[in-house]
């Protein structure tokens, strides 16, 4: 493709702000709503690039630690990551972020602090007419994932088990752990 240390350093460098945009969620208040929408968005942005990335640029990595799941995680995960592409396509288009998301009601529960508390909300199978019957046929499966996997359940969850995944892959990605090893035989001793 290219450069193996340059890919790796722009994965490394995705990895790192992926896992700094879901490292923001919990700090991220339910008093400023604008500012909250926006932290989930990049975060939503940030994971589903980095699953993007891994999928076409190491994809052996990739299939190995999704093999490495039981049956029922491999399919949470790859269901997880498809519901957050299906929300990516829909806020990057006609959609708000606060269609999909039920922000949870001041209170005493500590859980209602900060957006990992918010859940995904069950929406309608949008309108799809106007795609072409392929396209109607991907949207239409990202948003059965969407409703399995992310509706009715929390932000902190889906993000989590997102970038765990994708994390754990990265390391396992040979130009990615070669460069981290590099790295750490490289600096000053």
């Amino acid at each position: 493709m290219g450069d193996p240390k340059a890919d790796a350093s722009a994965l490394l460098w995705s990895i790192t702000a992926m896992s700094e945009a879901t490292a923001r969620l919990p700090h991220a208040g339910t008093w400023d709503r604008a500012r909250a929408y926006a932290v989930v968005g990049e975060a939503v942005w940030w994971v589903t690039l980095v699953d993007a990335t891994l999928v076409r640029h190491h994809p052996e990595p990739y299939d190995n630690v999704m093999a490495g799941q039981t049956p029922a995680e491999r399919q949470q995960i790859e269901a997880t990551l498809a519901g957050l592409r299906f929300v990516r396509n829909r806020i990057s288009g006609e959609a708000d972020l606060a269609t999909f998301i039920r922000a949870a009601a001041p209170g005493k529960d500590p859980d209602n602090t900060c957006v990992t508390g918010w859940t995904w909300k069950p929406l309608p199978l949008p309108t799809l007419a106007s795609l072409p019957p392929r396209a109607q046929a991907w949207e239409r499966t990202r948003y059965q994932a969407y409703h399995a996997q992310l509706a009715r359940h929390t932000l902190g969850e889906v993000f989590r088990r997102a970038a765990t995944f994708l994390t754990l892959t990265a390391a396992n990605a040979g130009p990615l752990a070669d460069l981290a090893s590099a790295d750490t035989h490289s600096g000053p001793g």
